[in-house]
């Protein structure tokens, strides 16, 4: 389901100014990058109703949220919003059953099943805890059932990972992918790292200082080279969109296909015919000038340097491959983009092992 999002507001807060106007159509979800101070968490905030700005509308799925030359401004209570903050802000005198129930009530029977919700997050076993006896990681999943109980339109999330131990992440992670596919609830996710980003949205808007920079399919957003909110992160890189072509269970392989390109990767991925989206980090592709032979890298594929960018006060430099009809990103130190003499429109091989690709 695709819902229009349509924003056209400015918001003084002291010193700063979140200035946006963007028609943005939700499928699944928007995911909000940026650095400390873009506004990121003052863009939910507004959305939410707990900011009021200085001028300007908002309009979601049909309905008039705010206008201030008309006077609207429709309360929070009423916008139907989930909010799951970075804390879980879960009610200390309740236990998990008791904070499920005050969001159920307030959704006025139009909340999901609750035996739903309880099973997609794992909570059965935590009902009779209160919030003090939860990690931090069971907490969020609290928070993300409460949300889901008082029937939302709109899910805000706002770096609900942070406050997950490591080691808990990941499954914290998987938990909001089986909300977000079981519940289809259209979503702003607000959050630092590339990785929540490329595992759970499929479109992606940058803010800096204030102001959107970019917004796009999440792939395209990760092919531009003059984002520092992309580029200057350990996990840049890049997505593919291919398919399953056949399994390998004797060596764990699975290869794909993308463009005219072939592709194998470790693991027993989805089922032929299906279609996946592979993650590649930049710092995992190598780039060759001939065609390499007797090496232990299965993926050398054919592609052609599309842009380079050098920044002379950092070691590597970033390049830009189109392969397949796809854009993949490398990362390479400027003294062996210099060795090699590379250039935009060159014809190279990239190479790619399958151990290094990750399935999303």
């Amino acid at each position: 389901m695709v819902t229009e999002l349509n924003i056209d507001a400015d918001l003084r807060l002291g010193g700063f100014s979140l200035e946006l106007s963007a028609r943005l159509h939700i499928e699944g979800v928007l995911g909000v990058l940026g650095g400390n101070g873009a506004g990121k968490t003052s863009l939910l905030r507004l959305l939410a109703g707990l900011e009021r700005p200085h001028q300007g509308c908002i309009e979601f799925g049909g309905s008039c949220w705010l206008d201030t030359s008309r006077g609207i401004a429709v309360p929070t209570h009423e916008r139907r919003i989930g909010m799951v903050f970075q804390d879980a802000r879960l009610f200390p005198h309740l236990s998990v059953a008791g904070n499920l129930d005050f969001a159920g009530r307030r959704a006025k029977g139009q909340a999901p099943p609750r035996d739903e919700i309880l099973q997609t997050l794992g909570l059965e076993p935590l009902l009779e805890r209160r919030p003090a006896a939860l990690s931090g990681g069971e907490r969020q999943r609290v928070a993300l059932a409460r949300a889901l109980m008082s029937a939302p339109r709109l899910l805000l999330l706002d770096e609900p990972l942070s406050a997950a131990d490591m080691g808990y992440r990941g499954e914290l992670l998987a938990y909001l992918r089986d909300v977000i596919d079981s519940f289809r609830i259209p979503t702003v996710y607000v959050a630092h790292t590339l990785d929540e980003m490329t595992r759970l949205a499929r479109h992606l808007m940058v803010l800096r200082n204030g102001g959107c920079v970019a917004l796009g399919p999440v792939s395209e957003v990760l092919a531009r080279l003059d984002l520092p909110e992309v580029s200057r992160r350990d996990e840049s890189g890049s997505i593919v969109e291919a398919t399953v072509v056949a399994h390998d269970p004797a060596y764990q392989l699975t290869h794909l296909s993308f463009g005219g390109q072939s592709m194998s990767m470790t693991g027993l991925i989805g089922m032929p015919g299906d279609r996946v989206s592979v993650r590649i980090f930049a710092t995992d592709v190598a780039i060759a000038l001939q065609k390499p032979e007797g090496i232990s890298i299965r993926n050398v594929l054919p592609a052609t340097i599309t842009a380079i960018r050098v920044d002379n006060n950092l070691p590597h430099a970033d390049i830009l491959l189109e392969s397949g009809g796809h854009a993949i990103r490398a990362r390479l130190t400027r003294a062996s983009l210099d060795d090699l003499g590379l250039a935009e429109s060159q014809r190279v091989f990239a190479l790619l092992k399958a151990a290094s690709l990750v399935s999303d």
